[in-house]
């Protein structure tokens, strides 16, 4: 399994040992270590730094095919882009990864809000970077930018969340416990204590079908959107794209990222007052929706987005639906450029 999450794969990526880190609802991960890549070069002045943290079960090769390149509004070539790779996604410390007694299912519980206090403290400890030009991120990633913009406004001057919410709501929180359960109910997971992660695959396999059948849109399928990609049926799709996603994964990684996903919860920082939190956002917000998203949809990110001071909301339509956000669209991703583009130069 440690294949699956190699540098030949995934990187390259660097590593920053943080020592013991505490945790906000108690206890501490041993020895945490967070991995991330950079692409162009920090200025003199500090002053042209992007962060973007991964999404669900993605890494920061998964952002860089999608997102960083010339000529993309993530340019290398003006600036200094950092893709950080949040805890349990198997890159960064992960229950898969982290030593006996401390690994599998009694790997400790995390938050958004810890992960968060760990990318921050990568930006300023090893860059020394005070203030990011832009943090933007897709899916759980928008959830820890929101989480950036309410924790540590002074040191975001831009942001941009796409397709995620600073809340959970109910209905995504059943969505992600579906996912959840799709992988724990294989008898093979035996409560986290598998001996071996491809024993899982039936739980991988259902979870990836349940993924792309609310990820995607039904337009997708109905009008065969997936031969775009060289595929020669909707199943053969599913399994060579989604399936094939997953199941070099291990699953305790995955489960643990779902469990961070549906308690996401920006108004922990102000005694649960979701409005609270969105106002002390000081940076020039761009929230990116996408309009067929079965995952986030439109009318609950608009509902968050109003709260945020100086925020647009900006609609992106792709026959991906969510899973848009992976960078398989041209459309997506050359509207998606052209908003950050006019972020940046704002």
């Amino acid at each position: 399994m440690a294949d699956c999450y190699a540098q030949d794969i995934h990187g390259p990526f660097e590593t920053h040992d943080f020592g013991d880190f505490d945790l906000e609802d108690g206890g501490k991960i041993r020895a945490l270590k967070l991995a991330y890549a950079t692409f162009g070069t920090l200025s003199p002045r500090k002053d042209n730094a992007i962060l973007f943290p991964t999404w669900y079960s993605g890494t920061s090769k998964s952002i860089e095919l999608a997102y960083v390149g010339p000529g993309r509004a993530l340019d290398p070539e003006k600036y200094f882009i950092v893709l950080v790779n949040q805890i349990g996604n198997g890159l960064s410390s992960s229950p898969h990864n982290t030593p006996i007694p401390f690994n599998g299912p009694r790997f400790p519980y995390v938050r958004i809000g810890d992960d968060v206090r760990a990318q921050h403290r990568l930006v300023t400890e090893k860059f020394g970077i005070e203030k990011l030009e832009l943090v933007l991120g897709a899916s759980m990633g928008a959830q820890q930018t929101c989480e950036w913009a309410v924790r540590f406004p002074a040191a975001v001057q831009r942001a941009a969340p796409i397709a995620g919410l600073s809340k959970v709501t109910p209905h995504n929180r059943l969505l992600v416990e579906t996912f959840i359960e799709a992988i724990s109910s294989d008898p093979a997971f035996d409560g986290g204590c598998y001996a071996d992660p491809q024993a899982v695959q039936r739980g991988l396999r259902r979870h990836a079908r349940l993924f792309a059948a609310t990820g995607f849109t039904p337009s997708l399928f109905n009008t065969a959107g997936w031969k775009k990609l060289g595929f020669s049926s909707a199943d053969d799709f599913v399994i060579g794209f989604v399936e094939n996603h997953f199941l070099g994964q291990d699953p305790g990684n995955l489960i643990f990222q779902l469990s961070k996903w549906k308690a996401g919860d920006v108004g922990r920082n102000t005694a649960g007052d979701l409005k609270a939190a969105l106002a002390r956002i000081t940076a020039k917000t761009c929230v990116i929706a996408i309009e067929e998203d079965g995952f986030f949809s439109l009318k609950d990110i608009a509902f968050e987005q109003a709260f945020i001071p100086n925020s647009t909301l900006q609609r992106v339509s792709s026959q991906w639906g969510h899973l848009a956000l992976f960078g398989i669209d041209p459309l997506y991703n050359e509207r998606v450029d052209t908003l950050l583009k006019k972020l940046l130069a704002s």
